[in-house]
């Protein structure tokens, strides 16, 4: 016979009560942190705490969580046994919202500031940018007139209106190929770890451009839509481009000759891109099938570009490398060199898809619907500033950090959700066979199963963890955990030992 279970929504007998009680307890807990804690009185309730405690309430503070300065709680909700039930978990600001001009500030600052900024930048970096920006501002009004004159002189137009019409319609192609490079910079920071992928990606997009400025042929009234559409897709692979080239050449350069590595390698695409447009007019007297021809050349250029990005060998670890880098040092006991790890990356997996079974610094959230399981997997990891779980109704292994975990126990909270995930491919597959990678979502243990995975794997860290760090180091790995983009969450007031 099923069992009833109490819905979120019916605390008490009506939705007003509900929100007077959920007020009133906000008011509560919030005033119990700000408080400072005895010596018989924790900053967290215990998970078994008298009713007397919260008079007149079902509800129990789990955890707290902080992203950039803003705070959460976490409160479940009792069964009136000391239990808790199933899915209550709620989470409740502690801030109050913010304004919409300070919205609006944090959406632009992450268009034009890097992140992190001004702590992540030099003090010469806000000059520079305000002069370049002058600079962009008049370069882009000269532009317009500059674009007149040229339409003028090959006779688009004697027309002066209808002349400015023309030039009016280009320079809106090109301002929409800038509004996209514009909102593409908001990738950041992946353009410093994902390079390979995002560099794939750009040459792909490069690709769709060329062919959407083919298809005006076809239906030459949309020629301005179609035009801009192009464009976009164009400029936001010559972002990717620009961005990565960078820190590609670097990994070639053996000292401070970046700028002539640079320079030559830029030369030879240079040359390439003009015996290309030679071969084009030749091949163009032809008259040969516009698709045909196009469908060729761009399988050309897209398996050279993965071939491309396939041949550089780097130095960091970022998630697709310490991925393979992991899964071999479990399987082998051995970590790849330089040119196997690279040559494993999986280049298809593009950053901004967030489908991986590994998620680092995830929100609690994300990680915890059953609060009872966040209380019997926290034992664990109270010596350890991270804690790693696997949530089956999003088959995927989660590593939550807290709010002073440094460089290494990121890197640390990273190797472990790994190891876990190994440990339950294992108790899923019986066999070790199968890539780290693969975790089937409908793959759900039991309570007391996941806690033994776990028991596992924390034996595993414990004893291999600086045993992977040192062979990294060995085979020229630098690991670093702003490689490995964790996210900004950290859970704060655990009751956590100083190690």
């Amino acid at each position: 016979m099923p069992l009833k279970h109490s819905s979120p929504d019916t605390i008490s007998s009506s939705s007003s009560d509900s929100v007077r009680l959920l007020s009133r307890e906000t008011l509560r807990i919030s005033a119990s942190l700000a408080s400072p804690p005895d010596d018989d009185h924790h900053p967290l309730p215990p998970p078994a705490l008298p009713e007397s405690h919260f008079l007149h309430s079902t509800l129990r503070l789990i955890c707290c969580e902080e992203i950039d300065g803003r705070r959460w709680k976490y409160v479940a909700e009792s069964d009136g046994s000391g239990k808790f039930k199933r899915n209550s978990v709620r989470a409740i600001s502690l801030e109050s919202p913010q304004s919409p001009f300070d919205e609006v500030g944090s959406f632009l600052r992450s268009y034009v500031v890097p992140e992190g900024f001004p702590a992540s930048v030099n003090e010469s970096y806000v000059p520079y940018m305000t002069f370049r920006a002058l600079k962009h501002f008049f370069g882009g009004a000269m532009g317009v007139f500059t674009t007149q004159t040229l339409l003028n002189s090959v006779g688009a137009s004697r027309n002066s209106s209808a002349s400015a019409a023309v030039a009016i319609n280009w320079i809106l192609k090109d301002g929409a190929g800038r509004v996209g490079k514009m909102l593409f910079a908001r990738q950041g920071k992946k353009f410093d770890y994902d390079l390979k992928q995002l560099r794939f990606a750009g040459d792909l997009l490069m690709e769709l451009g060329a062919a959407v400025e083919l298809a005006t042929a076809a239906v030459p009234h949309l020629f301005l839509p179609l035009a801009c559409a192009a464009n976009v897709v164009k400029n936001v692979a010559a972002v990717t481009s620009t961005s990565t080239r960078t820190p590609i050449y670097k990994a070639f350069a053996k000292g401070e000759n970046i700028g002539d590595v640079t320079a030559k390698g830029e030369c030879v695409g240079n040359i390439a891109d003009l015996m290309g447009t030679g071969f084009s007019i030749l091949i163009s007297k032809r008259n040969p099938s516009l698709v045909t021809t196009f469908g060729l050349l761009s399988c050309g250029y897209l398996m050279s570009s993965y071939q491309e990005v396939r041949s550089v060998v780097l130095h960091t670890l970022n998630r697709a490398r310490f991925t393979v880098a992991v899964e071999s040092f479990i399987k082998t006991g051995r970590v790849p060199s330089l040119q196997q790890g690279n040559i494993q990356e999986k280049i298809f997996t593009f950053p901004w898809v967030e489908d991986r079974p590994v998620m680092l610094g995830a929100r609690f959230k994300d990680a915890f619907q059953d609060p009872s399981t966040y209380l019997a997997v926290k034992p664990f990891f109270d010596k350890e500033r991270y804690m790693v779980t696997y949530s089956p109704t999003k088959g995927k292994v989660y590593a939550l950090l807290k709010d002073r975990a440094s460089s290494d126990d990121i890197l640390k909270a990273a190797f472990h959700a790994h190891v876990l995930l190994h440990f339950l491919n294992q108790s899923k597959g019986g066999t070790t066979s199968k890539s780290l990678e693969q975790l089937d979502p409908s793959f759900a243990p039991m309570e007391y199963e996941l806690e033994s995975r776990i028991a596992e794997s924390c034996e595993m860290v414990s004893t291999s963890y600086g045993i992977f760090k040192s062979s990294a180091a060995e085979q020229g790995w630098r690991m670093s955990e702003s490689l490995l983009n964790p996210g900004r969450a950290r859970l704060c007031h655990m009751n956590e030992e100083e190690e």
